[in-house]
């Protein structure tokens, strides 16, 4: 049972942040997990309430209140084992989810600002679990005979590809660029999740038998009927990557980039890729347009690389502060979100409307908006994404598409292709990781009925158990 006066005895700490002189100088991550001590205040906080919103609020289904309440009562190990029970990788939602289930803790009624540090108890958990040495390899006991083909290593493919490797099939994950792990490497800033929380991942993936195939681009490299020839199911995970354009005035000036373009090189710097960015902030006046989590991710990657001055341009009008919650769950909350990089640096502007970009010899000087013109060196959009790129495996099955431009599935997960499933942004559209990771699971369950149905697949016999290694 939950300690009935927790919250109202212990006040809401939100994240621990590495002080601001010292972080913008490096690309360490800017969050400190909690102490033990703090997380287990902070989960004595949670109610336990009769109907527990924050079950609902969280895409996973995670069993909040049970997990506070064995942090609680110093019952680590447990609480890590009832949060792997639903997610897969909750040292990546601990670090870049924007926590949906906060916004529907019952006390969050009393405004966002008091609701329980959900995401930092989380967080705690996942790290002690990894210092602890409770992650291990889960190895599959059987050996289904049957095996898939993952197109894509965001975190809808990993979360597919490790559920279906766990339950006996034999899975191969393809991805084009030369590294797994999709947006989670290329478009996350090393500030807010290092990559070695996504490389120790994977190493975790492979040692249970899931298989990469890096630099590999399905629809170029290899078509999608050799994947079907050579596997018995098919999963597309290529997320929504088509970039939502700006068509105005100056767009094809020198130095107005998409965002996502500016982004991948910085963190190609970062793994070494690169000695230095082709496209740095270094010295000059950056506009971003755009308000959202990849324009915040421009800000605080402009402001590492010593932007001379930073403004963020949003469309919509300033929303109200977190306190003053005018839309309580089940909405999401319309109020003024916030984040690290706002409190190391830049100007958000609101209200404002991009018009053109002004240039002088083939290079954006200015971006004039509808309050008047700023001075702009480097300009980045960061407007969001059209859905699915429609190439590749998309354009070569000519799958049935949503007037949204996103895959089309059914109540299975299936594409209008036989066989061939299609889950994550490639279905929702640009949405969260904690969405990503939900649907994978989601999806790799249907496949795994649909590869085990004796009456489809003529499978049953095939299977044998594994020997213990």
């Amino acid at each position: 049972m939950a300690d009935p006066r927790g919250f109202l005895e212990i006040g809401r700490v939100g994240p621990e942040r590495r002080p601001i002189e010292e972080r913008v100088r490096d690309w360490r991550e800017v969050d400190v997990p909690f102490g033990r001590r703090k997380a287990a205040e902070q989960a004595t906080r949670c109610m336990d309430c009769g109907v527990p919103f924050c079950n609902n609020g969280c895409p996973l289904g995670n069993v909040i209140p049970d997990w506070n309440d064995l942090v609680r009562t110093n019952r680590w190990e447990e609480a890590a084992a009832k949060l792997h029970a639903t997610d897969n990788f909750p040292d990546f939602t601990g670090r870049i989810c924007p926590a949906p289930c906060e916004a529907a803790c019952v006390l969050s009624l009393e405004g966002l600002d008091q609701a329980v540090a959900i995401r930092q108890v989380e967080l705690s958990i996942s790290e002690r679990a990894w210092e602890e040495g409770w992650v291990v390899p889960q190895r599959p006991t059987v050996d289904t005979g049957r095996s898939v083909a993952v197109v894509g290593s965001g975190p809808a493919g990993l979360a597919a590809a490790q559920q279906l490797t766990r339950a006996g099939h034999r899975v191969t994950v393809f991805e084009r660029s030369d590294r797994a792990g999709g947006l989670l490497r290329y478009g996350i800033p090393e500030f807010k999740m290092e990559k070695r929380v996504l490389d120790r991942r994977l190493e975790q993936m492979r040692a249970e038998g899931t298989q990469f195939s890096t630099g590999v681009d399905v629809g170029v490299d290899v078509t999608v009927d050799q994947l079907r020839e050579q596997y018995d199911a098919v999963v597309v995970a290529v997320g929504a990557l088509a970039a939502r354009e700006l068509p105005v005035p100056g767009r094809d000036l020198e130095g107005v980039h998409l965002a996502m373009e500016y982004l991948e090189l910085s963190n190609r710097v970062c793994e070494g890729d690169l000695d230095e960015a082709p496209i740095t902030a270094e010295g000059k006046h950056v506009v971003i347009v755009g308000g959202g989590d990849t324009g915040a991710d421009c800000l605080g990657t402009a402001t590492r690389q010593g932007a001379a001055s930073i403004r963020q341009l949003q469309y919509h009008p300033r929303p109200p502060d977190p306190a003053d919650n005018q839309t309580p769950w089940p909405l999401w909350p319309q109020v003024l979100h916030s984040c690290a990089a706002y409190e190391e640096n830049g100007d958000r502007l609101f209200a404002e409307t991009t018009q053109e970009f002004v240039g002088d010899g083939g290079r954006v000087t200015a971006v004039r908006t509808n309050s008047g013109d700023l001075p702009c060196d480097l300009a980045l959009i960061a407007i969001g994404f059209t859905g699915p790129e429609p190439t590749g495996p998309l354009a070569e099955l000519e799958l049935t598409v949503t007037e949204r431009g996103t895959v089309a599935v059914d109540e299975r997960w299936m594409s209008s292709e036989e066989g061939v499933f299609a889950c994550g942004d490639t279905t929702r559209g640009q949405s969260l990781v904690v969405w990503a990771i939900a649907d994978g699971r989601a999806c790799a369950e249907s496949v795994n009925q649909w590869l085990s149905d004796p009456a489809r697949t003529g499978v049953a016999g095939r299977e044998r158990q594994l020997t213990p290694s």
